[in-house]
């Protein structure tokens, strides 16, 4: 029998977009992944400010972005903690829930490669999972051979091993926040639904505007 596959997907995602739910399935038909589960972080450690939505806000508008796609899921795992998330932690609590015999590989987006150093506990991570570097198509895939003094030759095959091809998506959830704050139109970066939300609730609207 197979060994079970589950893509965690973490970030801020103030907005969710076409572009997270685009590459998320990509990804997932590349690992093979029986699930993806979107993971909204409360803030990241490495960064200083918060999201712009809520955290309630941010959870419906995820809701309504996957909805209909039976693969992909929601958690509100870090969302519940007192203080911002570590990914280490975060593998922890679903390798609670799925156990030894489920491979959990996490999606990051290959801009976060230059942070990597400074992850917290990042060799246990590698170790853990399989941190799953998502590279947009017409980019070349992305170099960890200067990591080897670091974390050693075994941890940056393994990085390299999972490289992700993605769809190109020119979309971003700061991009669409402008937008909105100056009052244009976002309509063709956004599911439907996720649309109607946002317009409903005023979120994004600029201080002038409320």
């Amino acid at each position: 029998m197979a060994q079970k596959r589950i893509a965690l997907f973490g970030g801020t995602f103030d907005p969710v977009h076409l572009g997270h739910t685009a590459v998320a399935d990509a990804a997932a038909q590349h690992i093979g992944a029986q699930k993806v589960i979107f993971i909204p972080a409360k803030r990241s450690p490495l960064k200083q400010f918060s999201p712009v939505a809520s955290d309630k806000h941010r959870l419906e508008m995820i809701a309504l972005a996957i909805a209909g796609n039976e693969k992909f899921q929601l958690s509100d795992c870090e969302l519940k903690e007192p203080r911002p998330s570590y990914t280490l932690d975060t593998i922890g609590y679903f390798r609670e829930r799925f156990g030894r015999d489920t491979s959990l590989y996490w999606l990051i987006g290959a801009d976060s490669i230059e942070e990597l150093a400074g992850w917290y506990k990042i060799t246990e991570l590698i170790d853990e999972c399989s941190l799953s570097v998502m590279c947009r198509a017409g980019f070349g895939r992305p170099d960890f051979s200067r990591f080897e003094a670091l974390w050693g030759r075994r941890r940056v095959e393994k990085l390299q091993s999972n490289v992700i091809a993605t769809p190109l998506v020119e979309i971003s959830s700061t991009e669409i926040r402008e937008r909105l704050a100056a009052g244009g139109d976002v309509s063709e970066m956004l599911h439907g639904p996720v649309a109607e939300y946002i317009s409903r609730n005023g979120l994004y609207r600029s201080k002038a505007d409320l």
